[in-house]
Parts: structure tokens; C-alpha cells; sequence
């Protein structure tokens, strides 16, 4: 079983760590002071000095890497985000030593040492792990090193958990059965069979050496979860629990600990965090201020393109439903006759619509009709990028029709958006928009957002869908 051998490999790890750790600072020293870096041999404060570094830089290096979790298991975990993980724990390392040596007043520290140190600390451990990596996938889809494993309770999440386990052999794991008290025994799923109800677990974990039990219940058994994960831990064997609540929850979930309650976030929004959102309104009225600026000659020969094409306003304000659901009026050029309110409301406008006028067409075509937002933006009532607003007898049907509608609403509505850049303007779906939106919202951030203007600029502005 895995956990008998863990404890050695653990062990083995820490060690190959602090190999690393000390050929490392070793081969730095070399190559400030002996190598082809040479300026001043060991300084000031000698070779002895630098070498005894190490009965505090190892131990000290050990210590992060457990911190930053860096020994856990990663059976799963990606390459990029080991990467990441051992550059950031190089990273806080570095600052540390550099702390120290100011603290300390150590005023002849090489900096260029800990610099160099630094760049092939992280290569040296990234290849041992890599190694490693490697090594440990290339046994695992030969059979060995495998993790077995029990799950309780029959449900999407435990088909879904299946899924991705016998999509992934590098992984290592093997499930051997299922406890259900629903399914009957015999009935499988790619291969993993039903081998009794959840009552003969205490028969089962004996006989089957087994390296975790993953609880997996259908969401109408979890009257009795309580009671299974207590059985499942009488058991000695580790548990984890997967919760069968995709169909509830189709987005990335978050937790969070409040006082030690955990608590999970339907819904993972960026922008509900308050320097990601004065990010983006900086962005916003800084874009916005320079566009009205830049673009007031085109403004306003606009103007006097629409006052002198038809009889009415040159600015057409309509109400829409912004930011948590409160209503604004946006603005737009005039690029229609003028209509009373009960016309405006019947719909929107169709190929060849009479009410349009020769200018109007023009800028819808072109966009250069939703130019006045730029103020609508300036203001707060809109965002540069975001969901595009919808009248609110729109809201009220669409979401009563449209599954997680309203969403958009909990960010600012845009100009431009990544369903309009998509090409889902005007008469297309409104479910294919509202997907976009969703994607925006939960994957938002600021290199989003710069991609997004330029895809607006190069594909988003000249609009076949705009009649």
C-alpha cells in the first residue's frame, strides 16, 4: 500500500531538496568567486563566512517548502503550477535572505551570489522534479506506485471522478469498487462495479487494501453523509469527499473560512474583489476621458450629421438595467425617426426596418452610434468591456426563460463585450450570449479585458448583425 511506503519517499524528497539546495548556493559561490564571474575572490567576509551560510540556508529552505506546501501530494497537480510554485517559494526566499543580511547589518554579502543562487535554485529544483515527475508517471502506467481506492455512493460525481481517472493512468490511482445502497451489486460503470451496499464497508476495507475512500453520495442520500464519513474514518483509511453538485454548480466554486466555518461561493466573480474592481474603473475613466477627448471632432460632426439627416434629437436615451440591477439611461446617437415610447417597446429592429434613417444605418453599421456611452462610462453607469445592457421588459422575460440570466448583472454592463466580439450581436441567441457573459464574468481580468478591445477594434466594430 502507498501509505506504508510514503513516509521514505517523503524522506528521500526532503533529502534530493537539500542536495539541491546546497549544490545550488555551492555552485553559485563558484561562480561569483572562482568562475568566470570573478571580480574580488571571497570578498571581506571569506569562504568560511559564505559556507557556514548553508547550516541556516538549507534549514531554512526546507522549512518554506513545506510552508508553500511544496511536499504534499501532486499526483494531479499540473507542471505550470509546480513551476509556479517553486519560483514563488524561491522568490519569498531570496527576500528573505536579503531581509536578513539588512537586519543583521552583513554590509559585504555578495548580492550578486544570492541573485545567481536564486536563478539555479530554481532550475536545479525544477529538474529534480521533473525528474521525478517523470519517473513516478512512467511506473504508475506500468501498475506500480498505484493509489486504490473506494468510493461511496453512486452518483454523477462519482461517474464524473471515474471519468477523469481513467483519463489520466500518470496519476496512479485505481478505483476497485463501489458502495451503493440504491444500485444493485454487479452493475458497473467503465469497468468499476457496484460490490455491495455502503453497510458492508466494514467487510469490504479488510479485505481490499485500500488507500482512500472517496465519498460520492447522490445529493438525495446526503441525510445520511454524517453517518458515512464517521464510518469511513472509524476505518483508519484517509477520506475525502466529492460533492455531487455540478448540476447545481457548473462554474468554479471557491471556498472561504469564516471563523472556522468553511463556506462555499457558488460562483467564482473577480470583479467582487475591490482592487480588481478599482482596476478596472481606473481603466475605465482614464479610457473613457481620453476618448471623448480624442475622438470630439468625430463627435461632432456626428452631431451635425444627425441633426441635419432627420427632424428630432441628436442623442437617443433608453433605459436599461445596469449593476445589480439598477436601471440607467444609456446613450446613443439618434439613428432612427423619432417614435413614441409604445414603439420603441415593441422589439428590436429588423433587416431593412423603415426607421432607420440613411446616417442611422451607417452607424449602426459601423457602431459609431454607441460612441456617446463613452460618458455612460465616464460616469459609473457602464464599463469600457462588459455584458451589453437590456431594457428591463427584456430582463423581466429573458430571465424566466434563460437559466442564470441575470448573473450578468453582477458586473457593469459594457461597451464592448467577448459575446460581441464572438459575433453574437443583434439578432443571434440570446442562450450563446449569455454563455460569453458568464465566461467574462467568472475568467475576468485585465489581459482579458486588453484582448477583448482589440479584438473590438480589428473584427468588433463593423457589425453584419446591425440593421
Amino acid at each position: 500500500m502507498i501509505k506504508d511506503n510514503q513516509k521514505y519517499f517523503n524522506g528521500l524528497h526532503v533529502l534530493i531538496d537539500a542536495l539541491a539546495i546546497a549544490g545550488s548556493y555551492l555552485l553559485a559561490w563558484y561562480l561569483k568567486f572562482e568562475g568566470p564571474f570573478l571580480d574580488e575572490g571571497a570578498g571581506a567576509l571569506g569562504q568560511s563566512f559564505y559556507f557556514s551560510a548553508l547550516y541556516f540556508l538549507v534549514p531554512g529552505y526546507l522549512v518554506l517548502y513545506y510552508s508553500f506546501k511544496l511536499y504534499t501530494p501532486k499526483r494531479a497537480q499540473t507542471l505550470e503550477k509546480e513551476i509556479l510554485d517553486i519560483i514563488k517559494v524561491n522568490s519569498f526566499g531570496a527576500a528573505a535572505i536579503l531581509m536578513c543580511i539588512a537586519a543583521f547589518k552583513i554590509t559585504h554579502f555578495s548580492r550578486a551570489l544570492i541573485l545567481i543562487f536564486y536563478i539555479i535554485n530554481i532550475l536545479i529544483t525544477l529538474l529534480f522534479r521533473v525528474i521525478l515527475r517523470t519517473t513516478l508517471r512512467y511506473f504508475r502506467k506500468k501498475g506500480y506506485n498505484l493509489k486504490h481506492i473506494l468510493l461511496v455512493g453512486y452518483s454523477r460525481a462519482a461517474e464524473e471522478y471515474i471519468n477523469r481517472i481513467q483519463a489520466n493512468p500518470q496519476w496512479g490511482y485505481v478505483v476497485r469498487g463501489i458502495l451503493d445502497n440504491h444500485v444493485p451489486a454487479g452493475t458497473g460503470y467503465r469497468g468499476v462495479k457496484v460490490l455491495g451496499t455502503i453497510e458492508n464497508l466494514e467487510i469490504v476495507l479488510p479485505l481490499s487494501q485500500l488507500d482512500e475512500i472517496a465519498v460520492t453520495l447522490a445529493l438525495s442520500d446526503y441525510e445520511n453523509l454524517e453517518q458515512i464519513v464517521s464510518l469511513c474514518e472509524n476505518s483508519g483509511v484517509h477520506t475525502k469527499f466529492i460533492p455531487d453538485y455540478n448540476s447545481l454548480i457548473p462554474s468554479e466554486a471557491y471556498t472561504e473560512d469564516l471563523n472556522g466555518l468553511p463556506v462555499i461561493n457558488i460562483r467564482y466573480v473577480p470583479l467582487t474583489n475591490i482592487l480588481n474592481r478599482m482596476l478596472k474603473r481606473s481603466v475605465d475613466i482614464v479610457g473613457a476621458f481620453l476618448g471623448l477627448v480624442l475622438l470630439s471632432p468625430l463627435l461632432l460632426l456626428l452631431a451635425v450629421l444627425v441633426k441635419t439627416g432627420s427632424k428630432g434629437p441628436i442623442i437617443f436615451k433608453q433605459e436599461r438595467v445596469g449593476l445589480h440591477n439598477k436601471k440607467f439611461y444609456m446613450y446613443k446617437f439618434r439613428s432612427m425617426e423619432v417614435q413614441t415610447e409604445e414603439e420603441e417597446r415593441k422589439g428590436w429592429t429588423t433587416k431593412g426596418d423603415p426607421r432607420v434613417t440613411p446616417i442611422g444605418k451607417i452607424m449602426r453599421k459601423t457602431s459609431l452610434d454607441e460612441l456617446p456611452q463613452l460618458w455612460n462610462i465616464l460616469v459609473g453607469d457602464m464599463s469600457i468591456v462588459g455584458p451589453r445592457p437590456e431594457r428591463p421588459q427584456f430582463v423581466e422575460k429573458f430571465k424566466e426563460e434563460i437559466p442564470r440570466y441575470m448573473i450578468k448583472h453582477q458586473v457593469r454592463p459594457g461597451l464592448t463585450g467577448w459575446a460581441q466580439v464572438n459575433g453574437y450581436r443583434g439578432d443571434t441567441s440570446i442562450r450563446r450570449r449569455i454563455e460569453c457573459d458568464l465566461y467574462y464574468i467568472e475568467n475576468w481580468s485585465m489581459l482579458l479585458d486588453i484582448k477583448i478591445m482589440f479584438m473590438t477594434l480589428f473584427h468588433g466594430i463593423i457589425n453584419e448583425n446591425a440593421y
